[in-house]
């Protein structure tokens, strides 16, 4: 805000003896967290690195954090007293700090030291942030989830960390044993009691990564030839569906409203029945997609919009505005890896106009399908089920605020298999 003050933090006195800089990775013994205390840290941790403008947290905030859904195993419902209450402990043991912010009034906020008692690295910090926030997970998991912490560059470097942080003199981490249905074997921390995954025992761990395990090129010209082989047959299938589909309609009418006219883009427009709804209802509307012979067929049926070949992940600004109104990936990004998904998400949000809405349309869920025919064509495509958290997650990733998500169910009568998920989020101003 113009005119204002940058903030002041004011650290509250600690008691002679006590402090924290004299013990930084020189622990004897590591401290011993209830499971509170661990999402109170955990939460910090994450913030400090995620959000670190409105970092440390006041008290409400930290409350907010430890309670949120995403990105949170198990989900919890911290009242304030409870936060408040457990602050003052973690307090008491030097591994919280209690700080002021000098902006006109005095507010109390929180600030977390346990990476300086524990020494951490950076990669170790977002190992540790994550076990304490989701319990035990595989390598393959960590990596994925630490993306907003740390850019681990492949699932080594993130083995090599965790054993770094198992083979200290404390150690921070253990190997567990893999149990029935399990792929790979997980790791936790050392740092207090952690719940047992018991789902876990009797569900297949999905490798979402599979699907790039020959590269991503070769992924995507799969799924380019496949949807070229299809476009005929797929648009004289799809190319009405809008109107059996009255929760879709809902949410393209609320980008309509909130577009005003202004430029919207779909990206992975397919036959373009999406993209010509939108522009219907009066939006500068256009469609994009890997598919030539998809674009050719939504020009050939609506030719009112444009229609571009184009990768999503480097989708522009509209030649006519400085931003997006509002992007759409309508069942556009199914076929990417979890660890594809940030950035391609981010590549989404960058050309938002501030307050501009990006909107995913997904298939919801824990599996890999694969299709050898579609439509009565030979095709070679694999589509990603993902979890409605983690997608939640990764869009907040993004920077992206005001995160709302819907999930449906399938609709039988349209032969539908899956679960729907559609997330909306906002681009600050």
């Amino acid at each position: 805000m113009h005119g204002s003050r940058v903030p002041t933090w004011v650290a509250v006195t600690r008691p002679i003896g006590t402090r924290i800089g004299s013990r930084v990775g020189k622990v004897s013994e590591l401290p011993v967290l209830e499971p509170d205390e661990q999402r109170i840290l955990g939460s910090l941790l994450e913030k400090q690195t995620t959000v670190p403008a409105s970092y440390p947290l006041t008290a409400s905030a930290l409350r907010t954090a430890c309670n949120q859904t995403s990105n949170r195993e198990p989900v919890v419902d911290f009242d304030q007293e409870t936060v408040e209450r457990r602050a003052r402990t973690l307090k008491e043991r030097g591994l919280l700090r209690i700080v002021w912010a000098d902006t006109g009034r005095r507010v109390l906020k929180y600030h977390q030291t346990l990476d300086e008692l524990l020494g951490l690295d950076h990669d170790e910090r977002a190992v540790l942030t994550v076990l304490l926030l989701r319990g035990e997970q595989a390598p393959g998991e960590l990596r994925t989830r630490t993306q907003r912490l740390h850019e681990f560059r492949d699932r080594d470097e993130v083995e090599a960390c965790l054993r770094r942080m198992a083979g200290r003199p404390q150690p921070l981490v253990r190997e567990l044993e893999r149990r029935p249905g399990q792929q790979d074997r997980r790791w936790v921390h050392l740092l207090g009691p952690v719940p047992q995954q018991v789902a876990a025992v009797a569900t297949v761990v999905v490798d979402r990564e599979s699907v790039i395990a020959e590269g991503g090129e070769t992924r995507d010209g799969r799924v380019r030839a496949s949807y070229d082989a299809v476009a005929v047959d797929y648009a004289e299938k799809f190319v009405d569906e809008l109107r059996d589909l009255p929760f879709e309609t809902w949410l393209l009418d609320r980008v309509l409203a909130h577009a005003a006219g202004r430029p919207v883009v779909e990206v992975g427009s397919g036959p373009g029945h999406v993209t010509a709804y939108l522009a219907e209802g009066g939006a500068d509307a256009t469609g994009i997609d890997l598919s030539p012979a998809m674009v050719a067929e939504a020009r050939r049926r609506f030719p009112g919009p444009t229609f571009e070949v184009g990768d999503l992940r480097r989708l522009s600004r509209p030649p006519t505005s400085s931003g997006w109104a509002a992007v759409l990936a309508w069942y556009s990004l199914i076929h990417l890896a979890a660890s594809e998904l940030p950035d391609a998400v981010a590549a989404l949000a960058r050309p938002l106009d501030p307050g501009g809405w990006l909107v995913l349309a997904m298939h919801a869920g824990a599996e890999v399908r694969h299709l050898d025919e579609w439509l009565g064509h030979d095709v070679h495509l694999d589509a990603v089920l993902h979890e409605p958290a983690f997608v939640v997650g990764v869009v907040e990733g993004a920077g992206l605020v005001d995160v709302e998500w819907y999930v449906r169910g399938p609709v039988a009568a349209r032969g539908e298999t899956s679960q729907r998920l559609y997330v909306v989020g906002q681009k600050p101003a």
